[in-house]
């Protein structure tokens, strides 16, 4: 049996609360056809209850400066005890190279 570990990524930022019940397991990037970036977070639910959360992307170009968009919205989920769960985005613009995920509890 494989056993998920924790990925650490200082560009997914995650409250406490969150912390305690839900865990990243993978983060997958790519270039789609294009020209902009897509990313895949796997999420891993520890705990045997569903657990709701707001998650939002946020994007940046090569020098690091955020990517204004007027779609930059918070997005409600629920993920059910024990599953594994992936969240996709592509970046609004072929500008936007880097990505930041903010998590947090509901």
């Amino acid at each position: 049996v494989v056993q998920k570990q924790m990925v650490d990524d200082k560009r997914i930022i995650t409250d406490a609360g969150l912390n305690r019940h839900v865990n990243i397991v993978g983060i997958n990037e790519t270039t789609i056809s294009t020209g902009f970036t897509k990313v895949q977070i796997e999420l891993l639910n520890k705990s045997s209850s569903p657990y709701s959360f707001s998650y939002h992307f946020e994007w940046f170009d090569d020098q690091g400066m955020l990517v204004q968009t007027p779609t930059s919205s918070w997005i409600d989920r629920t993920i059910q005890g024990q599953e594994t769960m992936d969240i996709i985005s592509v970046a609004p613009t072929e500008t936007a190279k880097d990505f930041r995920l903010k998590l947090i509890s509901k």
